[in-house]
């Protein structure tokens, strides 16, 4: 069992209008691992980093970072956070050095020039170091950001929608840093709107709705419970409706009866299809092509929330 280094117990947040914002989060997050945290807008996404982060109040709950609290333990724990935001709001005529050497000072690290050039080169951003914030490209002010974050050596990041608004070559580039960050031996969570993101990167995914986690599970078991597994076939002829013989299967006729489709489960195996397919033999149905699909996080994510929401 891996070490627990993120642990959130019975978490809540209301305001006085009277919102719940989060409700009874219990959360446990594994050194060493890639969390993604999805959820709709107003999920309550935001307020639970901003909580662990310090930057907002819990009503009532219970949140300890590799065994410190961050009430009664404040300084120690935050230290060990680093967050990296949406949005970059840095003084835009500071340079890149000064303002990451700052960013450690904050925590109250002693100076380590030594780091910083680590931490800057890992970034490529070495060879701006020197420049003004407001000559960087928005690729680059994204990587000043994690600079800022990583500059105390904190072994849990946030990484909040890191790829918001970027394009396609630098998400890949952030996913590469993400795993190389991970190999260092830094935990990181992360929330994204991007779904193929969490399927690509995470190693657990998590899903909050109405403030409240619905579903924490292992990616690959996720996938395997969930997953929808389709074989559609095209009809050589098209089909009135579904004989009787075929009725007890999980099957459905659509483009005006050209198309069958058969839907299972994405851990059962083929056994099925062989079936399937000697029964439509039987029943004289011919078929000239066919094409099978398995439904992606993005499927299964959506699903998810409306069954929450309607319930």
């Amino acid at each position: 069992m891996q070490e627990i280094v993120l642990s959130i117990t019975g978490l809540a947040k209301k305001y006085a209008s009277g919102f719940h914002a989060l409700k009874k989060i219990d959360l446990q997050i594994r050194r060493g691992e890639i969390f993604a945290l999805l959820g709709p807008n107003g999920a309550g996404k935001t307020t639970l980093i901003s909580i662990v982060c310090g930057i907002v109040n819990a009503t009532e709950g219970k949140v300890t970072v590799d065994g410190h609290d961050i009430g009664s333990d404040y300084r120690a724990a935050r230290s060990l956070i680093g967050l990296v935001p949406q949005e970059l709001t840095t003084e835009a005529f500071e340079t890149v050095w000064n303002t990451v050497s700052f960013s450690r000072g904050l925590f109250g690290k002693p100076a380590n020039p030594a780091h910083i050039e680590k931490v800057l080169k890992e970034l490529s951003l070495w060879d701006k170091k020197d420049n003004a914030i407001r000559t960087l490209s928005g690729g680059m002010k994204r990587r000043l950001l994690i600079a800022k974050a990583l500059s105390h050596e904190p072994q849990v990041l946030f990484l909040d929608e890191p790829t918001a608004g970027v394009d396609v070559t630098l998400r890949q580039e952030m996913w590469k840093l993400v795993r190389a960050l991970r190999e260092t031996g830094v935990t990181i969570i992360l929330t994204t709107h991007y779904i193929d993101e969490a399927e690509e990167m995470a190693d657990r995914i998590g899903v909050i709705s109405k403030g409240e986690i619905i579903l924490v599970e292992d990616k690959i078991e996720l996938m395997r419970k969930l997953g929808k597994k389709q074989l559609t076939l095209q009809l050589a002829q098209p089909l009135v409706g579904i004989p009787a013989s075929l009725a007890v299967l999980p099957l459905e006729l659509s483009a005006s009866g050209t198309e069958l489709t058969y839907t299972y489960d994405a851990k059962s195996d083929h056994v099925g299809i062989a079936a399937l397919l000697q029964e439509l033999d039987r029943a004289g149905i011919a078929f000239k092509d066919l094409k099978t699909s398995q439904s992606s996080l993005e499927d299964i994510f959506v699903s998810l929330v409306r069954e929450k929401e309607q319930a």
